[in-house]
């Protein structure tokens, strides 16, 4: 089927009282077990391709980009295509050609005054050329060539006085929100401030977004997305499934030098990680209703595609 619009599948999950599940995708081998997890769980699912990703594959975009929209026009779910943590301008105006609808562009690392000029200004961009743009408030923290980050330190968290002004400053269609944690966790020990997410959810009249999903416990996730989550980042957790797999594989058999055979393996350890989280996601949480974001239809000069 064609690609779903990221906007459109927050838009609903938001209708729906629950959260959009992202996953982030380094290989080929990334993007199928995403796609056929998703498939397994009947649900939709976003493929997020990061800077990162992007300069781990020589600083070219579209062989995986490429290769995830193929994989996507395939899949028997929708599946949308993110460009994430973009810092780089030129990499931001590639999106548009390599089938991106949406971009999560993260100038979080500078004061608070250039984050919201440099965000308001990516959002004009990227609203010019049809694409919902995700931002980030706070520090999260965790990412390659970032200091290692106390998600609990004063002055981490996402304040939700500064957000909202934020929001309206930039025009943004989704922000990421600071609440205690961290990208690149390989232990599932974040403590998440859900009374922080509450208020954040009731002062915002868009989508949250968290990131660092992975080093959060099954209840948290399940409480977040309660407590008004409507898109949830992963990326740590897949490649967990992968190493763990193959080294479990070329461990029993150290003879074996044929990489579809270990590949297959981590692809397979993926893919049923992917099915769990989505079905984690799925869950009903406990306790009284959050706040959700309005889904109100954008205005012509901010389409939120």
């Amino acid at each position: 089927m064609p690609l779903a619009p990221t906007g459109e599948l927050v838009t609903r999950a938001a209708a729906a009282r629950t959260a959009v599940p992202a996953f982030n995708v380094i290989t080929l081998e990334h993007v199928e077990a995403v796609i056929a997890g998703a498939e397994s769980a009947g649900a939709p699912v976003v493929l997020q391709i990061s800077e990162n990703a992007v300069r781990f594959r020589y600083g070219r975009l579209l062989p995986l980009a490429r290769a995830a929209v193929a994989a996507a026009e395939r899949a028997a779910v929708p599946v949308a295509l993110h460009l994430d943590h973009v810092r780089s301008d030129e990499l931001l105006r590639q999106a548009p050609g390599a089938g991106f609808s949406s971009v999560m562009y993260d100038a979080a690392r500078l004061p608070y005054a250039e984050n919201l000029a440099v965000t308001r200004a990516a959002a004009d961009w990227t609203h010019g050329q049809g694409l919902w743009i995700e931002a980030e408030l706070g520090q999260i923290g965790g990412k390659d060539g970032q200091p290692a980050l106390d998600a609990h330190a004063p002055g981490a968290r996402t304040d939700p006085d500064q957000a909202r002004d934020f929001v309206a400053g930039t025009g943004v269609d989704a922000l990421a929100v600071a609440i205690g944690s961290t990208h690149a966790m390989t232990t599932r020990t974040a403590v998440l401030d859900h009374g922080l997410l509450r208020r954040l959810s009731a002062a915002l009249a868009v989508p949250l977004v968290l990131h660092g999903s992975s080093g959060v416990p099954d209840e948290g996730l399940v409480a977040a997305v309660g407590s008004g989550i409507t898109k949830v980042n992963v990326g740590t957790a897949l490649n967990i499934a992968m190493t763990g797999a193959i080294r479990t594989y070329l461990a029993a058999r150290p003879d074996a030098v044929d990489s579809r055979k270990y590949l297959g393996v981590g692809r397979e350890a993926m893919a049923r990680e992917v099915t769990r989280i989505i079905r984690v996601l799925a869950r009903t949480p406990t306790g009284p209703p959050a706040a959700r974001p309005s889904t109100s239809t954008p205005s012509p000069e901010h389409p939120r595609t």
